[in-house]
């Protein structure tokens, strides 16, 4: 006679509910531009939300981006779908149209069109996005019940945050206000246009971006020559918001989007979101992903060690405590809430002060490099034959070319041997060998995986270490494949996550599956990466 034992199964019953119950509420916080670097070295002086999700939360404090090129738009295509390139199409933040040797945005969709703004080429639409993402998985197993909302400073980022299915909204430049497009909706919601109504530009354009704290809570020296100038922000503090202009207008909307004052407006704008859409609310969990963008633009312009960065992680500090305590609220306390805080890239100095320092770093001019590479190719095969550098990738072009009058595969060789010589680079290889070539000092598979064959170069490159590709004179760069730019922080709080400091080098792919695994969802369709069950407080 078959017996069971009544009291190990009551237990057992009585824990699934727990155990099957996912939090009503997921956080999904990207920032721009947070290398692991510069976390770790700001860790000591921060004092705020991020402070406490490093001491409180699972920290991992070295994700890798398995690809070459880390850069915005692939890196949270990959946060977001658990995949690379190679798989979710996303490569760059911008791909050269070979057709007419000019570059255009990874995300544009001209059926689609930016609502409350004017018509441009910029990113609109998740069309190119070709992976599921987290965010589509969680409407699917919700029957679309379970809300998504993605707010950015930056369309790119937005966009794969909320997928195919969910709503993505973002800071626009050339108006001063969050917009959408019509992917999403063909009216933006009340409470957005409340929102937008409420803070207009002119509510900052006579501000100044000041430091948060005294002076001597900065270090090093706040002017320094190899620091951008743009927008009329100059180069040390205070800064002025007004671009340089009288009245508000695009150049003011870009100098505040620059500034960390936006990481505060970004935060309201989640705010408007959780009450305008309820969000937390009911036992069907829905998601908030929220990126800021202003840590990557002070990046750019100042360096990861600028009094600029160190003011902005103090304000990006406060900023993400105030976005969490919002979320608690919304989920009914931190047991309905998942947080997950992590970055699309890292960065690297800027050159002249590494070279200053002693490091063998150089600026890497990409306009240079083609222009040196196109007299080459024309000299060796004759004819018209251009290349076009983006990054880390070679577009060839021409009528010689595209005509059939030479061999491609012997130009894509010949312009790939050509780069190799160069003192700067340090690889360079013909997409016709990128899958037979010797993987030469590992440098090779990231090129593979982030190799997508409709939207890649002719012929992918590596810099040597220390080299950053840069169009401008000052400031710095992101998108190579060395720990400077690969590495980034993953934190993950709240509901079902199990404390501690985790110092095992983890996949970014594994953030998209973790997520899932926490939502007690499928994974993304296309995900390369696994759950992180060691954070995961019931995970075996």
């Amino acid at each position: 006679m078959f017996r069971f034992r009544a009291l190990p199964l009551l237990l057992l019953l009585l824990a699934l509910p727990a155990l099957a119950k996912p939090p009503r509420l997921t956080l999904f916080i990207t920032v721009d531009a947070l290398g692991s670097d510069l976390l770790l070295r700001t860790r000591p002086r921060l004092k705020g939300g991020l402070r406490q999700l490093t001491d409180s939360g699972a920290f991992y404090p070295y994700a890798r981006y398995d690809y070459a090129k880390p850069r915005t738009a692939p890196g949270h295509a990959t946060l977001a779908t658990g995949a690379n390139p190679w798989r979710h199409g996303i490569v760059d933040n911008r791909i050269i149209d070979r057709a007419t040797g000019k570059p255009e945005r990874v995300f544009p969709d001209p059926t689609h069109p930016v609502l409350e703004a004017p018509l441009s080429q910029e990113d609109v639409s998740p069309a190119t996005l070709m992976a599921e993402t987290v965010a589509d998985k969680l409407r699917l197993a919700t029957h679309e019940q379970g809300k998504v909302i993605a707010l950015s400073g930056k369309a790119r980022s937005a966009i794969p945050l909320a997928g195919r299915l969910g709503q993505a909204y973002w800071y626009d430049e050339t108006v001063g206000k969050f917009v959408t497009g019509t992917w999403y909706t063909k009216e933006l919601p009340g409470w957005l246009k409340t929102f937008n109504a409420a803070n207009p530009p002119e509510a900052w354009f006579s501000k100044t971006w000041e430091p948060l704290l005294p002076r001597t809570e900065y270090v090093g020296e706040d002017d320094r020559t190899y620091e951008g100038e743009f927008y009329g922000l100059g180069r040390t503090f205070p800064h002025p918001l007004t671009g340089g202009l009288t009245s508000p207008g695009p150049q003011a909307y870009s100098a505040f989007a620059i500034s960390p004052l936006s990481l505060d407006f970004v935060v309201k704008a989640a705010r408007a979101a959780v009450e305008g859409e309820g969000l937390g609310k009911d036992e069907v969990p829905d998601m908030l992903a929220v990126s800021f963008s202003a840590t990557d633009r002070v990046f750019h312009q100042y360096g990861p060690t600028s009094w600029e960065m160190q003011d902005t992680l103090y304000r990006l500090d406060k900023a993400v405590g105030d976005l969490v305590a919002l979320a608690e609220r919304a989920a009914g306390g931190r047991a309905n809430l998942l947080v997950v805080l992590t970055a699309d890239h890292g960065g690297a100095a800027v050159p002249e002060q590494w070279a200053a320092s002693g490091v063998a770093a150089e600026r890497v001019n990409p306009a240079a490099l083609s222009k040196g590479l196109t007299e080459a190719l024309r000299k060796q095969f004759g004819g018209d034959i251009t290349a076009t550098i983006e990054e880390l990738d070679v577009y060839l072009g021409g009528k010689t070319l595209e005509g059939g009058k030479v061999d491609g595969v012997a130009v894509r060789r010949a312009a790939a041997t050509w780069l190799t010589k160069q003192p700067s680079v340090t690889l360079a290889v013909a997409r016709d060998d990128l899958y037979t070539v010797p993987d030469v000092a590992g440098l090779v598979m990231p090129l593979r995986r982030g190799y997508f064959p409709e939207r890649s170069g002719d012929v992918l490159f590596v810099v040597k270490p220390f080299h950053v590709i840069s169009t401008e004179s000052v400031g710095t760069n992101h998108g190579t494949p060395y720990a400077y730019d690969q590495l980034v922080p993953l934190i993950l709080a709240g509901r079902g996550v199990k404390p501690g400091t985790y110092t095992r080098e983890i996949s970014t792919t594994d953030v998209a599956p973790t997520v899932a695994a926490a939502l007690e969802i499928g994974l993304p369709a296309s995900a390369e990466g696994e759950p992180r069950y060691e954070a995961l407080g019931n995970g075996r």
